[in-house]
């Protein structure tokens, strides 16, 4: 038995992630007609159709103030859990990616705000539990697939940190952030991990924000597959390159600056973007 870097460790997850997803993929629902003859409609939108989502989610955030934050406690948690992890393994490298890497499965995160989103349309009484019942949701088993799939993309992004980390100012660990922040803003290699970084950053970014961005409300709506739901979701960011570009910086600016305070921001960053996004995909796919 042997220890791995993390890069070994890292690709090993991507490979179990894949096997994960190629199995579940046989029990995706699937009604029986062509879905991709059923691909919905996709409207043009502009950027005052952000804000108005924006301002719909804060509505729906006050309306269930106080189920939404209980659920969402989870969010600073989970940042809080990983940055311990980190700086007790020798990954401080990772912090950043690690608190970055929320954009990626944000989609995935929200699933039961949108629920709640839904019902509320619908004029429901609500509570956070029934935030749960995306669990009895007919196409629950693709909302797991494309998960999954977000789960791997994650997992991608930190092995490509770590790389990049290892090519620049590795392999040795640093010895504490000071001298790793140091490091990266002082020398010439630093700064080429900062460049890179970012530029491979963002390309995984616009891919989750293609596949993702209003995939998980669709599948919650309507009875299609993972297929249909991610072309969807292509189609809806080509139709609309620079409301979806800017709905894109809204999101990242919003969860960086809901990490900053030791991620406790996220307890109502999260619930009012996940409700926006809702409202996003009820702009761009009509009823």
């Amino acid at each position: 038995m042997t220890i791995r870097n993390p890069v070994e460790w890292g690709v090993s997850q991507v490979k179990l992630a894949a096997d994960v997803v190629g199995h579940a993929s046989h029990a995706v629902y699937h009604p029986k007609e062509d879905l991709n003859t059923l691909a919905p409609e996709v409207r043009h939108i502009g950027a005052s159709d952000l804000w108005d989502a924006i301002r719909q989610g804060f509505a729906d955030f006050r309306n269930y103030r106080t189920d939404v934050v209980f659920l969402s406690i989870i969010y600073p948690l989970i940042g809080l859990v990983l940055a311990r992890a980190a700086l007790g393994h020798d990954l401080v490298p990772l912090l950043f990616p690690l608190a970055t890497g929320f954009a990626l499965i944000g989609p995935f995160a929200g699933i039961g705000l949108y629920e709640l989103s839904r019902r509320r349309e619908q004029g429901f009484e609500t509570n956070w539990a029934d935030a749960l019942g995306v669990f009895r949701s007919p196409s629950w088993g693709a909302i797991a697939v494309l998960g999954f799939l977000l789960m791997a993309i994650y997992i991608a992004w930190l092995v490509a940190a770590e790389t990049i980390y290892l090519v620049t100012l590795g392999p040795e660990p640093p010895v504490s952030i000071e001298g790793f922040a140091r490091d990266a803003v002082t020398t010439g290699m630093g700064w080429v991990m900062i460049a890179v970084g970012m530029g491979v950053g963002f390309l995984f970014a616009v891919l989750v924000l293609a596949m993702g961005a209003i995939a998980f409300p669709l599948l919650l709506d309507r009875p299609v597959g993972v297929d249909t739901a991610i072309w969807t979701s292509m189609r809806a960011v080509l139709t609309n390159p620079g409301p979806m570009a800017l709905w894109g910086l809204m999101v990242a600016a919003g969860l960086f600056l809901g990490s900053i305070p030791a991620f406790v921001g996220l307890i109502v960053v999260m619930p009012v973007l996940g409700h926006a996004t809702w409202h996003l995909y009820r702009k761009l796919v009509p009823h």
